[in-house]
């Protein structure tokens, strides 16, 4: 009986000791959101969530423009090869009559397994093109920035060559403090000038 009683003693403490842990935890907690809130209004998370609508209703122009635009053209060049419906049957199910004519979705309606490589190479094409007009963008942004950056001021030297040992000296050093060679007066006049 005694250990029964030690053991409910026992489980009451460690009640007590978690509902203190509990009060820890949530006086953490809202530290932590409070940091939270802090880091999602700041201004750079909402740039992000902005950059990333915008890239997603660009990235939907880019398919159509690959959809609508260059996979026509290229089916032009190739024969009016449609690459979407370019597929390699991987396996058949029994009982179904597989041609090599058929579209990618009447093969996959009738259970055939297949390898989409013209849905890849689509996806390729549409990668590049978005890659190449990100990299325009991009040119045409550093060049604005350029045009409308302000020229740099010139800085005054503070050191100069030492013409024995080639070290960095004070512009006014009169002694190099790495070979012991005296400095000429009259570099000193000219670095002046």
């Amino acid at each position: 009986m005694g250990k029964e009683k030690n053991s409910g003693i026992q489980l009451g403490e460690r009640i007590k000791k978690g509902k203190k842990g509990l009060n820890k935890l949530n006086k953490k907690s809202s530290g932590f959101f409070g940091e939270f809130k802090k880091f999602i209004l700041r201004g750079n998370v909402i740039d992000l969530a902005v950059g990333v609508i915008i890239g997603g209703a660009f990235q939907k122009i880019v398919s159509s423009l690959v959809a609508d635009l260059a996979m026509p053209l290229i089916g032009a060049v190739t024969d009016n090869v449609n690459f979407d419906n370019m597929y390699i049957p991987i396996r058949i199910p029994e009982g179904v009559a597989w041609a090599k004519d058929m579209t990618l979705a009447a093969a996959k309606e009738l259970g055939v397994t297949t390898l989409n490589y013209g849905s890849f190479v689509t996806t390729v094409i549409d990668f590049i093109i978005m890659a190449f007009v990100i990299f325009i963008m991009v040119k045409l942004i550093n060049t604005l920035s350029e045009i409308n950056k302000k020229p740099a001021e010139e800085v005054e030297a503070t050191e100069k060559k030492c013409p024995y040992c080639e070290s960095d000296v004070p512009i006014g050093a009169v002694k190099c403090k790495y070979c012991t060679s005296d400095l000429e007066i009259k570099e000193l006049a000219n670095e002046s000038e």
